[in-house]
């Protein structure tokens, strides 16, 4: 407020007629006006507080069609532009060209509801795998925890950046997050949710990728999980870690090749295991030989005695893991391995393992001797067999011819 003070007093002029006069300093000139009626005095003594209120705080009168409100907002955004280098009007025409309003306003939790469903729906149609929906349906139970009161049209690019950094996420965690939300705004755009894709705003790190050898077991560890598997309780976990073992079926005990192989298609007597496409990882049906120490393995623990997966199976496995350093495709990159060292074939390894023979070369190449391959596919149970092998079974490349004299 200012220190002048405006004041109404009394007067009576020379011709004796009465006034009332309005009388103090406004900016540093002196105010004096003589008025007929004292509403008159008092009226301009409001004007005159009022203009000196705007000079002290740097505000004006103006006359305005907007309402109260309405003019609380524009000194609002005013105020917030003070910084800015462009005017109201720049940003109010961005605004007005960029922005679309969505149809329907969704909540981030009933979008995300829907969007598991369309997911289900074609993982059950054999669109996207097992694998591809359960990392979906991690991502976005996270996404809508991290914005619990959202919808999905008030989702700005800066917030599905933070988002996507949290936790100190490193860069092939940060990209994984990013294609999962890019994929669920399409779905938003498709049902009207939101006009555009913010993700398209959001960054992409591109990756260096320096994949190395893969991490495998001597045969002499391979040697020491066997023996253990064949001592747990008479051998219950034999067919589990010989399969995976012994012909790189994929050990995942949650969407794994293992989960879903049928006993059946295990052939011992055409001495071959037959991955279907609905088995397979990559939907595609691929032939395993069945090697004599694996058919060994199978014989004595046979598969309608002895099943793959056996009750608590993940968490028995989990104990291992720390006894044996059991990462999560040690075993199958192991055969693979010792399969292209004993027979020194890129292709035929990647026709069994179900990979390309790029992969094969990169990552399993002269990771093992012969030597060692031989060490490796030497490893037999201690127990018998309990049924005959056919002596037509299981094919192996010839022997060298002897010499005769």
């Amino acid at each position: 407020m200012p220190d002048t003070k405006f004041v109404v007093s009394r007067f009576t002029n020379r011709n004796a007629v009465i006034s009332w006069r309005v009388s103090g300093r406004l900016n540093g000139v002196r105010i004096r006006k003589n008025f007929k009626s004292k509403e008159e005095a008092a009226a301009e003594k409001a004007s005159l507080e009022l203009k000196a209120l705007q000079v002290a705080t740097n505000t004006r009168a103006a006359s305005t069609f907007l309402t109260e409100a309405q003019l609380r907002e524009a000194e609002a955004a005013f105020t917030r532009l003070k910084e800015q280098s462009r005017s109201l009007s720049f940003y109010l025409d961005y605004a007005l060209t960029n922005h679309r309003e969505p149809t329907s306003l969704q909540t981030l939790a009933s979008a995300i509801t829907e969007y598991k469903a369309v997911k289900a729906r074609e993982q059950m149609q054999g669109i996207i795998s097992e694998p591809q929906l359960i990392t979906i349906k991690r991502h976005l139970t996270v996404f809508q925890t991290y914005f619990p009161d959202a919808t999905v049209a008030e989702l700005s690019a800066a917030q599905l950046t933070t988002y996507c950094q949290h936790g100190n996420a490193g860069l092939k965690t940060y990209n994984n997050r990013r294609g999962v939300l890019s994929t669920f705004f399409k779905f938003a755009i498709q049902n009207d949710w939101v006009a555009a894709n913010p993700i398209t705003k959001v960054p992409y790190h591109r990756i260096a990728h320096r994949r190395g050898s893969a991490k495998t077991f001597t045969a002499q560890q391979a040697a020491a999980l066997m023996a253990y598997a064949e001592s747990y309780h008479g051998g219950r976990l034999v067919p589990y870690f010989a399969l995976c073992l012994f012909a790189g079926i994929r050990p995942c005990l949650r969407t794994g090749e293992i989960l879903k192989l049928k006993p059946e298609n295990v052939r011992l007597d055409t001495g071959v295991i037959l991955i279907e496409p609905e088995v397979s990882k990559v939907k595609m049906k691929r032939t395993v030989m069945i090697h004599p120490n694996l058919a060994a393995w199978l014989r004595a623990y046979p598969l309608h005695k002895f099943p793959i997966i056996i009750p608590a199976l993940q968490k028995r496995r989990a104990k291992i893991a720390k006894s044996f350093g059991l990462s999560h495709d040690i075993m199958r990159h192991t055969f693979i391995s010792m399969h292209v060292a004993k027979y020194r074939s890129m292709g035929e390894a990647a026709l069994q393992a179900g990979n390309s023979e790029t992969i094969i070369r990169k990552h399993y190449l002269d990771l093992k001797t012969p030597a060692e391959a031989e060490e490796f596919f030497g490893i037999f149970p201690t127990k018998q067999p309990v049924e005959k092998a056919n002596p037509l079974e299981f094919p192996s490349p010839a022997p060298a011819l002897e010499a005769t004299g």
